[in-house]
């Protein structure tokens, strides 16, 4: 009987397990409107992570849209001050998540906001490496920040993810001439990245050099030349989806990489695949479908340009 009861209790678990979803999702009670961005990033900021931007997107949403049905909508991107830099040197494409998204949203006529993160694993996924110990340290830090930020707030995981066979992970390469200057390179890459994005649609809300936190400020040798994220956003995509899915406010804006290491004549430019937020947050509305695949096309098509 013992032994049945163990394997009884070892299937609930997997389970459970196999039922957890892509996103950690808070919400908490606010009916003062006391909790904002701006008090969660304060929080965030005193116990271990640096935020790098923190975009309000009901005003742009009114602006280009003539409404919005939320009371708050931003979107932070934040790095863990510590964590984040072992992630990148040891796993160079990690620069996708570093940083990364903090989604905070509140509707109208809502006394509920909502907070949404990825799981460590979903991060592993879509660096398409195992779930770690770095990546989970900064999982945890993150959610005990945030329950701080947030007390009272009831947390839980997101539905099962839907089913994805695309790549999550979309990168280019660009091959150098072995005289290549690394300054110069980064230079050019940066001006037609910027080119190319207004035309598309895209905007960079901010862009950071992160060698020299890879390098402490040129204390400490990088295996990097040079080593760039952007946060990149798109009004129509970000506006589309929140109308269904405003969870997937923990996707945006995307960061994208670019970097090149020492001794390789080539140029490593990614993004995550839109395929993530399809899947991890189960977009189904045919709208919010569309607007992202044509992101995803149109975003190819500038680093296409930029690599041939």
């Amino acid at each position: 009987m013992k032994k049945i009861i163990i394997l009884a209790a070892a299937f609930i678990c997997a389970v459970s397990l196999q039922a957890q979803g892509d996103l950690h999702l808070f919400s908490v009670d606010n009916k003062g409107d006391k909790i904002t961005s701006i008090t969660i990033e304060e929080v965030l900021t005193k116990n271990g992570f640096n935020v790098g931007i923190r975009s309000e997107m009901n005003k742009p949403f009114k602006i280009q849209f003539k409404e919005t049905s939320f009371k708050a909508f931003t979107l932070l991107t934040v790095y863990h001050t510590k964590l984040s830099r072992e992630l990148v040197l040891k796993y160079p494409d990690a620069g996708v998540i570093t940083p990364m998204g903090v989604g905070i949203y509140q509707k109208l006529n809502e006394d509920t906001l909502h907070v949404s993160i990825l799981t460590s694993q979903t991060q592993a996924k879509i660096l398409g490496i195992k779930n770690n110990k770095i990546l989970q340290g900064i999982e945890a830090d993150l959610v005990k920040a945030l329950k701080k930020a947030m007390p009272n707030a009831k947390l839980k995981y997101s539905d099962v993810a839907l089913k994805q066979d695309a790549k999550l992970l979309t990168k280019y390469e660009l091959e150098l001439d072995e005289d290549s200057d690394a300054e110069e390179t980064l230079e050019d890459i940066s001006m037609s990245l910027e080119t190319e994005f207004k035309p598309f649609g895209f905007v960079v809300p901010a862009s950071k050099l992160y060698n020299g936190v890879l390098s402490k400020d040129g204390s400490v040798d990088t295996p990097y030349d040079f080593y760039k994220t952007y946060s990149i956003c798109k009004l129509k995509v970000i506006y589309t989806v929140a109308k269904t899915r405003p969870d997937a406010a923990a996707f945006a804006p995307c960061t994208t990489m670019v970097y090149k290491k020492k001794g390789e004549d080539k140029v490593i430019l990614g993004f995550p695949s839109v395929y993530n937020w399809i899947s991890s947050v189960n977009v189904e509305d045919k709208e919010a479908k569309s607007v992202l695949l044509k992101a995803q096309e149109d975003f190819e098509a500038i680093l296409i340009e930029i690599t041939e």
